[in-house]
């Protein structure tokens, strides 16, 4: 049965001389694995390889006695490869590829979820955007403060979406509404939020956060206007929540927090 959908490329690798292994989020259909034969040739069917962030229609045949869905059309939304301004900045493309190794670690073959897909479209999109426009104006320096505020904001959606997202607005212990006036706050993964200071104690795993990254948790419309130590402070918990969450750390964090 053939199955038409949208879908972004998060992987993609060779399996042959002429064909490639791809790893596709697809809006309808959720995550698929499919060989995409032939797609190397200069005149296949896909218009050249297929590259990671590749975005457009697609159709499929899938097999219930096959692991790997058969790719049989890719169609790009751009007329090209899409979100080619990323590699103008190595921060953008390192972001954008942590949050495609994210996708692909924590959501299942076939469990579609279109609002993530939608989230997922939308950060590429915008973080293409300030890298088209700082390439318009001749900027010397690279900003990368909203982009790391986007890809904040994504892991935020992509954590609710599966049933992961932390306990931001309160003490997960003692139900006690965060407050700016908190003299200390903490994080904890296992206990899944933010830890007032009469609970901490019983919370081995616990790491401290500055107030000002503890209210932009509380209060997300905060992050686009704050400042980069505030947003790598955040960047740094979610860091820690994903490799417990995991059991070991995403390969691409390293690259995060470099800066």
């Amino acid at each position: 049965m053939l199955t038409k959908d949208f879908a972004i490329c998060i992987r993609a690798a060779d399996f042959s001389e002429t064909s490639q292994i791809v790893t596709f989020f697809t809006r309808a259909t959720g995550k698929i694995k499919a060989i995409a034969k032939g797609s190397k040739r200069p005149k296949s069917a896909f218009d050249g390889p297929i590259e990671v962030f590749s975005y457009g229609k697609i159709v499929f045949s899938d097999s219930t006695r096959e692991k790997l869905a058969t790719l049989t059309e890719f169609e790009s939304a751009y007329g090209g490869p899409g979100f080619t301004n990323l590699c103008s900045n190595p921060f953008a493309l390192n972001c954008s590829f942590f949050a495609a190794e994210l996708l692909a670690l924590l959501t299942d073959e076939y469990d579609p979820h279109p609002q993530l897909f939608d989230s997922f479209l939308q950060f590429l999109q915008n973080a293409n955007e300030r890298q088209a426009t700082r390439i318009e104006h001749r900027e010397s320096s690279i900003e990368n403060r909203d982009t790391l505020a986007l890809l904040i904001l994504f892991q935020l959606a992509l954590l609710k979406e599966i049933g992961l997202r932390p306990i931001l607005n309160a003490c997960v212990n003692c139900k006690n509404s965060f407050s700016p006036d908190w003299p200390q706050v903490y994080f904890s993964s296992l206990a899944n939020g933010l830890i007032c200071r009469d609970c901490e104690d019983s919370f081995p795993d616990k790491i401290r956060l500055i107030r000002n990254a503890a209210s932009c948790l509380a209060n997300l419309k905060m992050i686009a206007d704050s400042n980069e130590k505030t947003l790598n402070e955040i960047e740094k918990i979610l860091i820690y929540h994903f490799t417990n969450t995991l059991g070991r750390p995403p390969k691409m964090a390293k690259h995060i927090l470099e800066t």
